[in-house]
């Protein structure tokens, strides 16, 4: 019996390879996508919260959604890169615990599959502008979605089966941090899903502990222990990251952003917002008009 199967779903977004200069120089980059680079040539850097990342030829390099980092070339830089989105059934990202830039050996295979991925969607590079004022619409990412629900059963289902390939590289011992569900009481883990799935909704720790059928304080405790983080912050967590999804991809106001993401009011949310990332809602959107593609 098949004890193991796999939550996550990737779609893309963009591929292509590209050259790039010094004019490659971003900050506070953050996406609702994943990012993956193959560099064939030249050097860059990638910095992110904890680490400074060199970009060198011969490598892979993973950004998970929602990892904010700063990219640059100071002179020349080629490379691959492939943009999807991630699906979860219960809401939970696989990089959940993950979300820091990766590097690993490229092989042959790596190298092919980004290339077949290229020949079999033609036309998938940021072709209108590099400004994500621009391209960072939700309008185009469903036009982006259009195409991939156009392709034929065999593109896609190759697609799918590439950027799991891709992905899977990432996911040694030596460079994934897996939090070994097994030992994760089930009504933690309930709880989890249910705060991913129900940001918009009453998720005070009285409800949650509730919900789990357990006293408000154990709660707490347990669910530190196996997440690593108390309730509360967890839920603002989500919350504000799910709102940084909402302003890169739609025009809601922020108090459209803060009632979807389940915040009482808007200053609230700024409040929240600016704890977390450490800089206000109006300065995250200003800070997208410097985002760079690729």
């Amino acid at each position: 019996m098949i004890k193991r199967a796999l939550k996550q779903t990737f779609t893309l977004l963009n591929v292509d390879y590209v050259k790039l200069d010094a004019r490659w120089n971003y900050r506070n980059v953050i996406s609702p996508y994943f990012r993956i680079y193959y560099i064939d040539a030249g050097t860059g850097e990638i910095w992110d919260a904890s680490a400074q990342v060199r970009l060198e030829a011969g490598f892979l390099y993973i950004i998970p959604s929602f990892t904010l980092c700063n990219l640059i070339c100071p002179d020349y830089l080629s490379q691959y890169f492939v943009q999807f989105f991630e699906e979860s059934s219960d809401g939970i990202s696989l990089f959940e615990n993950n979300r820091a830039i990766m590097k690993v050996k490229a092989t042959d295979i790596d190298i092919l599959n980004f290339r077949r991925l290229l020949e079999i969607n033609p036309g998938r590079g940021i072709n209108r502008s590099d400004d994500p004022s621009v391209y960072e619409k939700n309008v185009f990412y469903k036009e982006y979605q259009e195409l991939n629900n156009r392709q034929s059963l065999s593109v896609f289902t190759e697609t799918h089966g590439i950027l799991l390939q891709l992905v899977s590289r990432f996911l040694t011992r030596e460079t994934f941090k897996h939090m070994d569900t097994g030992q994760v009481p089930a009504k933690i883990l309930n709880i989890i899903s249910y705060i991913q799935l129900n940001l918009n909704r009453d998720l005070s720790v009285t409800h949650l502990a509730k919900k789990a059928n357990l006293h408000t304080d154990y709660f707490s405790r347990l669910f530190q222990q196996h997440t690593g983080e108390r309730p509360v912050k967890y839920v603002h967590e989500k919350r504000i990251e799910r709102a940084q999804y909402l302003m890169l991809t739609t025009r809601l106001t922020f108090t459209e952003i803060a009632t979807q993401t389940g915040f009482d009011n808007v200053f609230y949310f700024s409040k929240i917002f600016k704890k977390i990332t450490g800089i206000s809602p109006g300065t995250y959107k200003k800070q997208m008009n410097t985002i760079g593609s690729g």
